[in-house]
């Protein structure tokens, strides 16, 4: 049997690390989770996590990027290619609110994360994942001119914050259908006006 190199035992400590941490701060909320318990629950020594982590709030750190990366990874496969921009936007708000109904995921992003970290760093996370995909798919439907030229990044942060605000409604119980109709009906509302029709010029 192969013997696993130093490289692959520190990946496994710290991928161990993050998982037990993520269903600690899960079940528990970040405050609330000590990390003696993270190391007993990871099955290593304080020592290993301060090897990889400075301190609890970076590997909570390292928690909330993950949890990010997960669901735009989610996100980019449900909006591939072959989609129209118009329809891309849409399976990726879709793929966003599916992703986000992961048992703990808004409590991570949307409330520990900015509550622990600040809001400039989850706006830096934000770029880093789920924003970049929203607007990618911006940039994409502008393009197309299925939507209107707008401020991209005034845009994106604008209805990234809707995003956030359905998902964190339909966790507490609120219909997903009818925040989804309002979520599209908000992208459909930035398709530009038709044309006005030129009427004949009257006969003489």
């Amino acid at each position: 049997m192969q013997r696993r190199s130093n490289r692959d035992r520190t990946e496994a400590t710290r991928t161990d690390l993050i998982r037990a941490a993520r269903r600690l701060f899960t079940e528990k909320s970040y405050a609330e989770t000590g990390t003696p318990e993270i190391v007993a629950a990871a099955g290593v020594t304080r020592g290993a996590l301060y090897h990889h982590f400075a301190d609890k709030q970076a590997l909570f750190a390292a928690v909330v990027e993950q949890e990010a990366a997960t669901v735009a990874a989610e996100i980019d496969r449900a909006s591939p290619a072959p989609l129209s921009a118009r329809d891309a936007l849409i399976a990726g708000s879709d793929a966003y609110l599916a992703a986000m109904r992961a048992p703990g995921r808004t409590r991570l992003l949307l409330l520990d994360g900015p509550a622990v970290l600040g809001r400039a760093a989850m706006d830096e996370i934000d770029s880093r994942h789920g924003n970049r995909s929203l607007r990618e798919g911006l940039v994409a439907a502008m393009r197309a001119r299925s939507i209107v030229k707008l401020p991209v990044d005034a845009l994106t942060a604008l209805l990234a914050a809707a995003f956030d605000r359905a998902a964190l409604a339909i966790e507490a119980g609120a219909s997903g259908e009818d925040y989804r109709a309002a979520l599209i009906a908000l992208m459909d509302g930035l398709s530009p006006a038709p044309a006005p029709s030129k009427r004949p010029a009257p006969s003489r």
